[in-house]
């Protein structure tokens, strides 16, 4: 089947050349990156919009179509986009495509909780880290169009500007959580270049990939934790069920301990399009934000701009 749609998809001759850059990224992270380095001059197709798991999501038709058409496909790579692994290495056979956060130097990666030869892939949650990526983008558009690389330069140094502010206001409302307090429970293991970054304790129901199975055993320990570091508050997320975690608050009540949803986190997956939540920059903030102020730290209600959805 693959092949075949890849036969169907090859341009026919003479087909006219796009005057901007095709291009096509899995995650909605490196989708706003591309936008942001490309400008003007490219055009992005994001293939995993607001809720989508990563972890679990196949290639659709209209995805491979889309991949074996386009001038250039990134994706993450580390094992984040699980079931599309094999499908990307047929394609870079044909295609232009780089896997763009596999070129992060190993000494900077965490590794995974269950493949000892892979590591933990999600690095956007350290804007530090993820500035890196941003350079593969970058790279890549250059590689892609090289006579466009000083405009790909200079917008990515004006990202790569903002991604810095993002970062020196996340260790500013971080610090101000309680040392106690730093205690982050989420509905699986996403946040742990987080809790290296800002010196917080990340513990998630499930674990790094969301096709772990989160036991009944997880789920007691977890419980016995929250009464017993008296935690006040635990967080849902944008792209993962949030029953595991109602079951803990129901089990922390049981016990006489009151712990409340502090918020719902984008893990893998940014906010809906077309809003600020939906960029990177106003990803981070929202996570930033909403923890800082759901764990007793101080932050401004509407984020580190002020553009943050009410209520968000």
């Amino acid at each position: 089947m693959l092949a075949g749609l890849f036969a169907l998809a090859l341009p026919s001759v003479g087909a006219p050349v796009q005057e901007r850059l095709q291009v096509v990224a899995t995650t909605g992270m490196i989708a706003d990156a591309a936008r942001r380095v490309g400008g003007d001059l490219v055009e992005v197709r994001g293939l995993m919009g607001p809720g989508v798991d990563p972890h679990a999501y196949r290639q659709t038709r209209s995805d491979i179509l889309a991949m074996t058409k386009t001038d250039l496909v990134l994706w993450h790579g580390l094992y984040l986009e699980a079931q599309m692994e094999e499908f990307m290495e047929m394609l870079a056979a044909r295609r232009k495509v780089v896997a763009v956060a596999e070129g992060l130097p190993r000494e900077s990666l965490l590794s995974h909780d269950v493949y000892r030869s892979r590591y933990d892939p999600h690095v956007w949650m350290d804007p530090d880290l993820w500035s890196r990526v941003v350079e593969a983008v970058r790279n890549a558009l250059i590689a892609a169009r090289p006579e466009d690389e000083a405009q790909f330069r200079a917008n990515a140094e004006r990202h790569l500007a903002e991604i810095a502010e993002l970062s020196a206001y996340a260790k500013k409302v971080l610090a101000s959580v309680p040392q106690e307090s730093r205690v982050l429970v989420t509905a699986h293991d996403a946040f742990a270049y987080f809790g290296r970054a800002y010196g917080f304790e990340v513990l998630g129901i499930q674990g790094i990939s969301t096709q772990s199975e989160a036991g009944l055993s997880r789920v007691s320990e977890l419980v016995d934790i929250l009464v017993g570091r008296r935690v006040g508050a635990v967080f849902v997320e944008s792209s993962v069920s949030d029953r595991n975690m109602r079951a803990l608050v129901e089990g922390a009540a049981a016990k006489g301990q009151q712990v409340r949803i502090g918020g719902q986190l984008f893990s893998d997956a940014m906010g809906p399009d077309g809003t600020y939540e939906g960029t990177y920059i106003g990803m981070i903030d929202h996570n930033v934000t909403t923890i800082a102020r759901a764990l007793g730290g101080e932050a401004p209600e509407r984020g580190m701009l002020g553009r943050l959805s009410a209520g968000s």
